[in-house]
């Protein structure tokens, strides 16, 4: 019962981990708009391992890897600003297609879910990476584990296991619905309304990553002095 009860727990925390707005949401709606579900799916993914990666390091205890991180915030943060600001620069110029082959019928189903498989790659690697340098993610497993008491969960590499494969598959459950549903979407906008979306989303990413070397390096130059 207990290591049902880890792995409800854990798909509840990678939901919740998931779920907030931020740059890596406005990505993957991006992405599906412009190149289809299944690369928003990828890139939602990436999130979701890197999510998993952090949310094992919390479970196990691994606090050599967290203080690691955490000694290194304000630098990690200043690679992840940099990262978002090429990100929004990059969708704010993508060039826009129509979706062709997205809304044919009777192929229309399985079209929705084709993309070329170095799009796919990119998709999950960038978030991957762009979660990554979010060591924040790992203060935010740290709290929300010890307010549902797992904290234990280190002791047991099973539980602990569990708990982390339950995170990875509430986030990707999150990434799986936000692409179905934005993707439904996709037949509705035409090139002019995915060129502004594009545009929209790319000055979002970039104000993110903006804020973050903002605060990375006021937080450097505060440490110096």
């Amino acid at each position: 019962m207990i290591t049902i009860e880890l792995f409800a727990k854990g798909l509840a925390v990678g939901l919740a981990i998931a779920a907030p707005v931020g740059p890596v949401g406005v990505l993957c709606v991006r992405r599906t708009l412009s190149e289809g579900r299944l690369v928003g799916l990828s890139a939602g993914l990436g999130a979701a391992v890197a999510d998993a990666f952090y949310g094992g390091i919390a479970a196990f205890g691994v606090a050599a890897v967290s203080g690691f991180l955490l000694d290194h915030l304000d630098a990690l943060r200043l690679i992840g600003g940099v990262i978002l600001c090429l990100l929004g620069y990059r969708s704010f110029h993508a060039r826009t297609s129509p979706p062709a082959l997205d809304v044919s019928e009777p192929d229309g189903r399985a079209a929705r879910w084709a993309a070329h498989p170095g799009a796919l790659g990119g998709a999950f690697g960038s978030t991957f990476l762009l979660t990554l340098t979010n060591p924040l993610t790992i203060l935010s497993f740290a709290a929300i584990f010890a307010g549902l008491g797992l904290g234990d969960a280190g002791g047991d590499p099973v539980l602990a296991g569990l708990l982390v494969l339950g995170v990875f598959l509430g986030s990707a459950f999150w990434w799986l619905g936000l692409a179905v549903g934005v993707g439904a979407l996709r037949r509705a906008i035409g090139q002019g309304l995915m060129r502004r979306i594009n545009q929209a989303s790319g000055l979002m990413i970039g104000a993110f990553g903006i804020a973050a070397i903002y605060f990375g390096v006021t937080r450097l130059l505060a440490g110096w002095m």
